[in-house]
């Protein structure tokens, strides 16, 4: 099967409403809300429409399409600068260490700040993959081809990226992390806090969060055994933003305690090992597989391809990628090794 990433329009709104039913909560940036979910087409279509270079406050949704069925099948979305529109909260973890000369101990305390540290920001996120397609490196484009497309729109993000990981989510769809933190103070489940959060933002942490550090010592095992770790089905998604360069520097979400992974943009392996150049009018029948992009904001298009690098520094594909990239000759193509 073929499958291509394109930018979301407004005809992706009931697909992106039934996989938004099949996340199982804590995925604030794909609500399984029909008004929030046009709200983010409606955002991601403004920011396709400018074509300045000014980093603002913006969003982009991609969708992976089948080409063959028309299905759309899973969605990653980019945020240009965060913490513009309100305040982006974290918890860092930090350690505080004192001493007693009275009775000559050492005693280290592991504690957790609200900061706003990652605001200004880009960030990438909203990445699922509708269950039926995981397998065949599908998961990979999807991640993948957000980097090409920062690659290719460098100036519309900020210096600095960043991942959020959703963190463990128990069986009946809580958080040990949420119970023993934020719900203590604002008489909210881990969903209800969640769904409030997605659809109306975040300004109710900043009202009712207590801002004195957390000491986790206080904190129940169940919720101290959580902190910084991703949701199982969020393991791969964390590898893959470690082989890219992201880190993990004791950041984490303030709902379920999950891993807020960063990095300098330019850092990112996608983005800095991204190879740009004109399409040859050359076809080819093999040769090194890669992600393979063409077009801009709106028309960007991506897929998985050959490409072979020319002596000239033009770059030779596969006619089938061609096809569904959409380009001919002399047309600007983003590649990378997959």
């Amino acid at each position: 099967m073929s499958f291509v990433i394109r930018a979301a329009g407004p005809d992706d709104l009931q697909p992106l409403y039934e996989m938004a039913k099949l996340t199982g909560g804590g995925f604030t940036n794909l609500p399984p809300e029909r008004a929030a979910l046009a709200a983010k087409l409606e955002r991601s279509a403004t920011a396709l429409a400018r074509t300045d270079d000014a980093v603002i406050d913006e969003q982009f949704v991609l969708v992976l399409e089948n080409v063959e069925t028309g299905l759309v099948r899973g969605t990653g979305q980019l945020f240009t600068q965060v913490g513009q529109r309100w305040p982006f909260y974290s918890y860092r973890l930090t350690t505080m260490t004192q001493y007693s000369r009275e009775l000559d101990r050492t005693m280290r305390a592991e504690m957790l700040s609200l900061v706003t540290d990652l605001e200004g920001s880009s960030e990438v996120g909203g990445l699922f993959l509708h269950p039926g397609e995981r397998a065949g490196g599908l998961g990979l484009l999807l991640a993948r081809s957000r980097y090409l497309f920062i690659a290719a729109h460098r100036q519309r993000f900020a210096p600095r990226i960043l991942a959020e990981l959703r963190g463990i989510i128990d069986e009946r769809g809580g958080s040990p992390f949420w119970d023993a933190v934020g719900g203590c103070f604002f008489g909210m489940t881990f969903q209800e806090a969640d769904e409030f959060n997605a659809l109306h933002g975040n300004q109710f942490i900043a009202d009712l969060m207590p801002k004195h550090p957390v000491y986790t010592a206080m904190l129940a095992e169940e919720a101290r055994r959580v902190i910084g770790l991703p949701h199982p089905t969020g393991r791969a998604a964390m590898r893959m933003l470690e082989h890219e360069g992201f880190h993990h520097h004791g950041y984490v979400d303030i709902f379920d305690g999950g891993p807020t992974m960063t990095a300098m943009t330019d850092q990112v392996a996608s983005v800095r090992q991204a190879h740009c150049a004109a399409l040859t009018d050359a076809m080819l029948a093999k040769g090194e597989q890669a992600l393979i992009a063409a077009g801009t904001l709106a028309t960007f298009r991506c897929c998985f391809g050959a490409r072979q690098v020319l002596d000239d520094g033009t770059v030779a594909i596969d006619s089938h990628t061609a096809d569904l990239l959409q380009v001919n000759p002399g047309d600007m193509v983003w590649s990378i090794a997959r």
